[in-house]
């Protein structure tokens, strides 16, 4: 982004460990114009989360990265998949348990009483099909009329509220070149429903049981491409299975100060990646 201010990010701690690498790192606005991509042998993208505001621009300066001689992570093919949430009906396809959703439908009263018969249960989930940072993800039992018009113009999807983001918290995993590295769990803070720190969520480090780690290697393993870096964001639902909530390969944070050797493993990984 142009600048950070009131989000959270750690990415600099992966800095030091590239310059040891014998990397030089800029760290450059998406929308920046006074460099040439062609200037580096690398471009990742870390933190352009105003993306969703503007894609189609977005998407047109990763194109231009892309036909640079700079490389690309992760890859314009995986962003272009990834960018709208319709990749997790995909997902379902392939085997992976998703969180239910439903994909068509205006956003109007009779619908909403459709959505809750559907799923048999009155609060639900609403948000866009494209969006970061959970800008405008509503909790809903009742349909404000303001959403009417928010959703007028944006393809969204609908699930039903998992008690167990209350409960729980969600699971992330983070993946560098396909290999395991972290987990966190993020929790709301009272009140809401909202994990991103950026609304107050609690994130503490974890590690994964055997089986949140089986079903997170499965789901990467259904991509079949290789990734620089990966998330995985799991809830338990009511049967206590896991099941996938975002599959994160454009710009997830990476919480490298949760794990002491994350830093270095994502430097690693670039090293790698670049060098291979």
């Amino acid at each position: 982004m142009d600048h950070l201010t009131g989000y959270v990010s750690d990415d600099e701690l992966a800095i030091e460990p590239l310059k040891k690498l014998g990397w030089d790192v800029t760290t450059l606005s998406w929308r920046q114009t006074v460099r040439s991509w062609d200037d580096f042998e690398a471009v990742v993208i870390r933190t352009p989360w105003d993306y969703q505001e503007s894609p189609d621009e977005f998407l047109a300066v990763l194109d231009e990265i892309e036909k640079s001689s700079a490389r690309l992570e992760n890859p314009l093919s995986i962003v272009r998949w990834n960018l709208d949430k319709g990749y997790l009906g995909e997902m379902e396809s392939r085997g992976c348990r998703i969180v239910p959703t439903i994909w068509d439908g205006a956003c109007a009263p009779d619908e909403l009483a459709r959505w809750q018969d559907h799923f048999g249960v009155r609060e639900l989930i609403i948000k866009p099909t494209v969006s970061g940072t959970a800008m405008h993800t509503y909790r809903m039992s009742v349909l404000d009329p303001v959403l009417e018009d928010v959703f007028k113009t944006r393809r969204f999807m609908v699930q039903p509220f998992m008690p167990n983001i209350i409960a729980e918290g969600e699971y992330s995993l983070f993946y560098f070149n396909g290999g395991f590295s972290h987990a966190i769990n993020k929790s709301p803070k009272p009140a809401d429903f909202r994990v991103q720190e950026e609304h107050g969520g609690i994130i503490t480090s974890v590690v994964p049981s055997n089986n949140l780690r089986r079903v997170s290697d499965q789901v990467l393993a259904t991509i079949g491409e290789p990734l620089l870096y990966a998330r995985v964001d799991f809830v338990r639902d009511d049967e206590g299975k896991f099941c996938l909530m975002e599959l994160e390969l454009i710009e997830p944070a990476l919480y490298l100060r949760t794990d002491p050797r994350a830093p270095a493993a994502f430097a690693n990984a670039i090293n790698t990646c670049l060098t291979a």
